[in-house]
Protein backbone atom coordinates (compact mmCIF):
# COMPACT_ATOMS: atom_id res chain seq x y z
CA UNK A 1 0.00 0.00 0.00
CA UNK A 2 1.35 3.30 -1.08
CA UNK A 3 2.65 5.49 2.14
CA UNK A 4 -0.28 8.32 1.39
CA UNK A 5 -3.20 5.48 1.30
CA UNK A 6 -1.94 3.96 4.50
CA UNK A 7 -1.11 7.49 6.16
CA UNK A 8 -4.77 8.67 5.43
CA UNK A 9 -6.34 5.32 6.84
CA UNK A 10 -4.19 5.49 9.77
CA UNK A 11 -5.88 8.88 10.26
CA UNK A 12 -8.90 7.71 10.15
CA UNK A 13 -8.65 5.03 11.88
CA UNK A 14 -9.58 2.05 9.29
CA UNK A 15 -6.06 0.74 10.51
CA UNK A 16 -6.39 1.02 14.12
CA UNK A 17 -4.68 -0.24 17.17
CA UNK A 18 -0.67 0.28 17.92
CA UNK A 19 0.51 -2.98 16.68
CA UNK A 20 -1.48 -2.58 13.18
CA UNK A 21 -0.69 0.82 12.77
CA UNK A 22 2.94 -0.14 13.41
CA UNK A 23 3.08 -3.03 10.77
CA UNK A 24 1.07 -1.44 8.43
CA UNK A 25 3.82 1.31 8.17
CA UNK A 26 6.71 -0.56 7.84
CA UNK A 27 4.52 -2.52 5.09
CA UNK A 28 4.49 1.07 3.13
CA UNK A 29 7.96 1.65 3.93
CA UNK A 30 9.18 -1.23 2.42
CA UNK A 31 7.13 -0.47 -0.37
CA UNK A 32 8.02 2.99 -1.06
CA UNK A 33 11.75 1.74 -0.61
CA UNK A 34 10.57 -0.38 -3.61
CA UNK A 35 9.18 2.28 -5.71
CA UNK A 36 11.65 4.97 -5.30
CA UNK A 37 13.79 6.32 -8.30
CA UNK A 38 16.32 8.01 -6.82
CA UNK A 39 19.34 7.04 -8.48
CA UNK A 40 21.76 8.77 -5.88
CA UNK A 41 21.85 7.85 -1.65
CA UNK A 42 21.09 11.73 -1.16
CA UNK A 43 17.93 11.41 -2.72
CA UNK A 44 17.23 7.95 -1.77
CA UNK A 45 17.33 8.94 2.08
CA UNK A 46 15.46 12.26 1.72
CA UNK A 47 12.34 10.25 -0.13
CA UNK A 48 12.54 7.14 2.50
CA UNK A 49 12.33 10.09 5.31
CA UNK A 50 9.64 12.36 4.24
CA UNK A 51 7.63 9.14 4.03
CA UNK A 52 8.98 7.98 7.39
CA UNK A 53 7.90 11.93 8.31
CA UNK A 54 4.32 11.08 6.91
CA UNK A 55 3.41 8.05 8.61
CA UNK A 56 4.95 9.35 11.86
CA UNK A 57 2.75 12.33 11.87
CA UNK A 58 -0.74 10.05 11.62
CA UNK A 59 -1.05 9.44 15.75
CA UNK A 60 0.48 10.95 18.28
CA UNK A 61 0.11 9.39 20.75
CA UNK A 62 1.26 5.48 19.59
CA UNK A 63 5.48 5.08 19.72
CA UNK A 64 4.64 1.84 18.25
CA UNK A 65 4.39 3.72 14.94
CA UNK A 66 7.75 5.62 15.48
CA UNK A 67 9.46 2.89 17.05
CA UNK A 68 9.04 0.79 13.87
CA UNK A 69 9.81 3.79 11.72
CA UNK A 70 13.02 4.37 13.49
CA UNK A 71 13.95 0.71 13.36
CA UNK A 72 13.23 0.52 9.66
CA UNK A 73 14.62 3.75 8.89
CA UNK A 74 18.00 3.10 10.90
CA UNK A 75 18.58 0.44 8.59
CA UNK A 76 19.86 2.64 5.99
CA UNK A 77 22.41 4.14 8.34
CA UNK A 78 25.79 2.22 6.57
CA UNK A 79 24.48 1.57 2.99
CA UNK A 80 27.07 3.06 0.44
CA UNK A 81 24.54 2.77 -2.71
CA UNK A 82 20.86 3.09 -3.35
CA UNK A 83 20.27 -1.06 -3.86
CA UNK A 84 22.19 -1.44 -0.74
CA UNK A 85 19.68 1.00 1.24
CA UNK A 86 16.94 -0.66 -0.18
CA UNK A 87 17.84 -4.39 0.39
CA UNK A 88 18.21 -3.13 3.87
CA UNK A 89 14.74 -1.38 4.52
CA UNK A 90 13.00 -4.19 3.26
CA UNK A 91 15.28 -6.94 5.06
CA UNK A 92 14.28 -4.90 8.45
CA UNK A 93 10.65 -4.32 7.55
CA UNK A 94 10.16 -8.14 6.86
CA UNK A 95 12.02 -8.84 10.30
CA UNK A 96 9.82 -6.58 12.09
CA UNK A 97 6.79 -8.20 10.80
CA UNK A 98 7.57 -11.56 11.62
CA UNK A 99 9.07 -10.53 14.90
CA UNK A 100 5.33 -8.24 15.59
CA UNK A 101 3.29 -11.30 14.96
CA UNK A 102 5.46 -13.69 16.69
CA UNK A 103 5.30 -11.33 19.43
CA UNK A 104 1.76 -11.41 19.81
CA UNK A 105 1.65 -14.95 19.99
CA UNK A 106 4.45 -14.99 22.62
CA UNK A 107 2.46 -12.48 24.95
CA UNK A 108 -0.73 -14.17 24.95
CA UNK A 109 1.40 -17.60 25.58
CA UNK A 110 3.11 -15.68 28.96
CA UNK A 111 -0.30 -14.28 29.31
CA UNK A 112 -2.77 -17.31 29.69
CA UNK A 113 -0.58 -18.41 32.47
CA UNK A 114 -1.89 -15.99 35.00
CA UNK A 115 -5.12 -16.53 33.57
CA UNK A 116 -6.90 -19.51 35.88
CA UNK A 117 -10.09 -21.88 35.01
CA UNK A 118 -12.91 -20.66 36.22
CA UNK A 119 -11.79 -16.80 35.80
CA UNK A 120 -13.86 -13.82 34.80
CA UNK A 121 -11.92 -11.99 32.76
CA UNK A 122 -12.43 -8.05 31.60
CA UNK A 123 -10.91 -6.09 28.85
CA UNK A 124 -11.55 -2.63 27.67
CA UNK A 125 -10.53 -1.16 23.83
CA UNK A 126 -9.81 -3.91 20.60
CA UNK A 127 -6.10 -5.12 21.83
CA UNK A 128 -4.32 -8.39 20.01
CA UNK A 129 -2.25 -8.75 22.64
CA UNK A 130 -4.57 -8.62 25.31
CA UNK A 131 -7.33 -10.88 23.30
CA UNK A 132 -4.02 -13.40 22.55
CA UNK A 133 -4.00 -13.58 26.21
CA UNK A 134 -7.65 -14.35 26.52
CA UNK A 135 -7.45 -17.02 23.29
CA UNK A 136 -3.85 -18.73 23.90
CA UNK A 137 -6.18 -19.86 27.91
CA UNK A 138 -9.63 -20.98 25.86
CA UNK A 139 -7.74 -22.74 23.60
CA UNK A 140 -5.70 -24.49 26.89
CA UNK A 141 -9.06 -25.56 27.93
CA UNK A 142 -9.55 -23.27 30.85
CA UNK A 143 -13.45 -22.15 31.56
CA UNK A 144 -13.51 -18.40 31.24
CA UNK A 145 -16.24 -15.84 30.90
CA UNK A 146 -15.16 -12.29 29.62
CA UNK A 147 -16.32 -8.67 29.88
CA UNK A 148 -16.02 -6.59 27.20
CA UNK A 149 -16.57 -2.83 27.57
CA UNK A 150 -18.77 -0.78 24.61
CA UNK A 151 -15.57 1.69 24.33
CA UNK A 152 -16.86 5.32 23.63
CA UNK A 153 -17.17 6.83 20.72
CA UNK A 154 -15.67 4.36 18.45
CA UNK A 155 -17.20 1.01 19.35
CA UNK A 156 -13.73 -0.81 19.71
CA UNK A 157 -15.72 -3.31 21.82
CA UNK A 158 -17.58 -4.57 19.15
CA UNK A 159 -14.47 -5.75 17.45
CA UNK A 160 -13.60 -7.50 19.99
CA UNK A 161 -17.40 -9.19 20.53
CA UNK A 162 -16.76 -10.84 17.31
CA UNK A 163 -13.14 -12.33 17.80
CA UNK A 164 -14.61 -14.08 21.35
CA UNK A 165 -17.91 -14.84 19.95
CA UNK A 166 -16.18 -16.71 16.56
CA UNK A 167 -14.22 -18.15 19.56
CA UNK A 168 -16.89 -19.53 21.53
CA UNK A 169 -16.34 -17.95 25.11
CA UNK A 170 -18.96 -16.49 26.66
CA UNK A 171 -18.74 -12.92 26.54
CA UNK A 172 -20.94 -9.92 28.28
CA UNK A 173 -21.25 -6.51 26.82
CA UNK A 174 -21.30 -3.46 28.64
CA UNK A 175 -21.33 0.23 28.61
CA UNK A 176 -18.05 2.20 29.93
CA UNK A 177 -19.93 3.50 32.56
CA UNK A 178 -20.64 0.15 34.03
CA UNK A 179 -17.46 -1.21 34.88
CA UNK A 180 -17.24 -0.32 38.75
CA UNK A 181 -20.49 -1.96 38.92
CA UNK A 182 -19.14 -5.18 37.76
CA UNK A 183 -15.87 -4.77 38.91
CA UNK A 184 -16.19 -6.71 42.44
CA UNK A 185 -16.89 -9.79 39.86
CA UNK A 186 -14.14 -10.00 37.72
CA UNK A 187 -11.01 -11.53 38.69
CA UNK A 188 -8.51 -10.46 36.18
CA UNK A 189 -8.54 -7.02 34.22
CA UNK A 190 -6.58 -7.56 30.68
CA UNK A 191 -5.73 -4.41 28.58
CA UNK A 192 -3.41 -3.57 25.96
CA UNK A 193 -1.26 -0.63 25.54
CA UNK A 194 -0.66 2.33 23.35
CA UNK A 195 2.17 3.30 25.38
CA UNK A 196 4.40 2.43 28.17
CA UNK A 197 6.76 5.09 29.85
CA UNK A 198 9.98 4.52 31.62
CA UNK A 199 8.36 4.29 34.96
CA UNK A 200 5.50 1.79 33.84
CA UNK A 201 2.60 4.06 33.49
CA UNK A 202 0.37 2.96 30.58
CA UNK A 203 -0.84 4.93 27.92
CA UNK A 204 -4.26 3.28 26.31
CA UNK A 205 -7.78 3.77 25.09
CA UNK A 206 -9.73 6.70 26.99
CA UNK A 207 -11.30 5.00 29.73
CA UNK A 208 -8.62 2.73 30.85
CA UNK A 209 -7.21 4.55 33.65
CA UNK A 210 -11.09 4.58 34.98
CA UNK A 211 -11.22 0.57 34.56
CA UNK A 212 -7.66 0.29 36.51
CA UNK A 213 -9.11 2.76 39.17
CA UNK A 214 -11.95 0.39 40.31
CA UNK A 215 -9.77 -2.71 39.92
CA UNK A 216 -7.31 -1.41 42.11
CA UNK A 217 -10.30 0.01 44.75
CA UNK A 218 -11.71 -3.89 44.43
CA UNK A 219 -8.11 -5.29 44.30
CA UNK A 220 -8.71 -7.10 41.14
CA UNK A 221 -5.69 -7.92 39.15
CA UNK A 222 -4.97 -5.31 36.49
CA UNK A 223 -2.48 -7.09 33.71
CA UNK A 224 -1.23 -4.96 30.89
CA UNK A 225 -0.27 -6.67 28.00
CA UNK A 226 2.42 -5.03 25.28
CA UNK A 227 5.00 -5.83 23.16
CA UNK A 228 8.08 -4.56 24.30
CA UNK A 229 8.41 -1.81 20.38
CA UNK A 230 5.41 -0.37 22.57
CA UNK A 231 7.72 1.65 25.08
CA UNK A 232 8.33 4.54 24.88
CA UNK A 233 12.39 5.71 25.00
CA UNK A 234 12.52 9.10 25.15
CA UNK A 235 10.34 9.20 28.15
CA UNK A 236 13.89 8.48 29.74
CA UNK A 237 13.96 12.18 29.72
CA UNK A 238 11.31 13.03 31.06
CA UNK A 239 9.38 13.88 27.82
CA UNK A 240 5.38 13.52 27.93
CA UNK A 241 3.63 11.75 25.63
CA UNK A 242 0.87 13.30 23.30
CA UNK A 243 -2.80 12.67 23.86
CA UNK A 244 -4.71 12.70 20.65
CA UNK A 245 -7.71 14.72 20.25
CA UNK A 246 -9.63 13.30 17.58
CA UNK A 247 -12.68 15.43 16.07
CA UNK A 248 -15.72 16.40 18.18
CA UNK A 249 -18.16 15.16 15.11
CA UNK A 250 -17.12 11.66 16.70
CA UNK A 251 -18.65 12.42 20.16
CA UNK A 252 -21.70 14.65 19.22
CA UNK A 253 -23.37 15.19 15.75
CA UNK A 254 -22.63 18.56 14.23
CA UNK A 255 -25.93 19.84 13.79
CA UNK A 256 -26.86 19.12 17.34
CA UNK A 257 -23.53 21.16 18.67
CA UNK A 258 -24.65 24.02 16.01
CA UNK A 259 -27.75 24.23 18.34
CA UNK A 260 -25.80 24.56 21.45
CA UNK A 261 -24.19 27.79 21.56
CA UNK A 262 -21.31 28.15 24.20
CA UNK A 263 -20.88 23.79 24.43
CA UNK A 264 -17.26 22.66 23.57
CA UNK A 265 -17.14 19.08 22.87
CA UNK A 266 -13.97 16.83 23.74
CA UNK A 267 -12.24 13.81 22.41
CA UNK A 268 -9.57 12.87 23.72
CA UNK A 269 -8.48 9.01 22.14
CA UNK A 270 -6.09 8.16 25.17
CA UNK A 271 -5.54 8.24 28.92
CA UNK A 272 -2.86 7.72 31.19
CA UNK A 273 -2.91 5.00 33.79
CA UNK A 274 -0.73 5.74 37.05
CA UNK A 275 1.96 2.68 37.66
CA UNK A 276 0.60 2.20 41.06
CA UNK A 277 -2.67 0.63 39.29
CA UNK A 278 -0.96 -2.21 37.45
CA UNK A 279 0.30 -5.32 38.63
CA UNK A 280 1.77 -6.80 35.45
CA UNK A 281 2.82 -5.82 32.43
CA UNK A 282 3.46 -8.97 29.61
CA UNK A 283 5.57 -8.66 27.08
CA UNK A 284 7.22 -10.97 24.74
CA UNK A 285 10.24 -11.19 27.13
CA UNK A 286 8.57 -12.27 29.51
CA UNK A 287 6.51 -10.74 32.42
CA UNK A 288 7.45 -8.11 34.54
CA UNK A 289 6.35 -5.53 37.38
CA UNK A 290 5.85 -1.92 35.70
CA UNK A 291 8.92 -0.58 38.12
CA UNK A 292 11.01 -2.86 35.54
CA UNK A 293 10.32 -0.68 32.32
CA UNK A 294 13.51 1.04 31.71
CA UNK A 295 15.27 -2.41 31.40
CA UNK A 296 12.44 -3.04 28.61
CA UNK A 297 14.16 0.39 26.69
CA UNK A 298 16.98 -0.24 27.92
CA UNK A 299 17.62 -3.96 27.00
CA UNK A 300 15.33 -4.54 23.97
CA UNK A 301 14.82 -1.12 22.27
CA UNK A 302 18.90 -0.38 22.52
CA UNK A 303 18.52 2.75 24.41
CA UNK A 304 19.91 3.92 27.32
CA UNK A 305 20.26 7.31 29.35
CA UNK A 306 24.03 7.80 27.78
CA UNK A 307 22.62 6.98 24.46
CA UNK A 308 19.99 9.79 24.60
CA UNK A 309 22.39 12.55 26.03
CA UNK A 310 24.82 11.22 23.27
CA UNK A 311 21.82 11.39 19.62
CA UNK A 312 20.29 14.28 21.07
CA UNK A 313 23.16 16.15 22.21
CA UNK A 314 21.81 17.09 25.56
CA UNK A 315 24.04 17.82 27.99
CA UNK A 316 23.94 15.52 31.12
CA UNK A 317 24.67 17.80 33.67
CA UNK A 318 21.84 20.22 32.50
CA UNK A 319 19.75 17.03 33.42
CA UNK A 320 17.72 17.06 37.14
Amino acid sequence: MHVTETAEKIKRMEIRGAGRIARAAVEALVSQAGILTARDLPSFRKGMEEAAAELVATRPTAVSLPNAVHLVMAAMEDAGTVTEARERVKERGEAFLRSSAEAVHRIGEIGAHHIRDGDTVLTHCNSEAALACILTAHREGREIEVFATEVRPGNQGLLTLRVLSDAGIPTHYIVDSAVRHYMNGIDRVIVGADAVTVNGAVVNKIGTSQVALAAHEARTTFIVAAETYKFAPRTILGELIEIEERDPAEVLAPAEAARLPGVRVHNPVFDVTPAAYVDLIVTEEGAIPPALAYLIIRDHLGWSLGEFHKTFQIDHRDQV
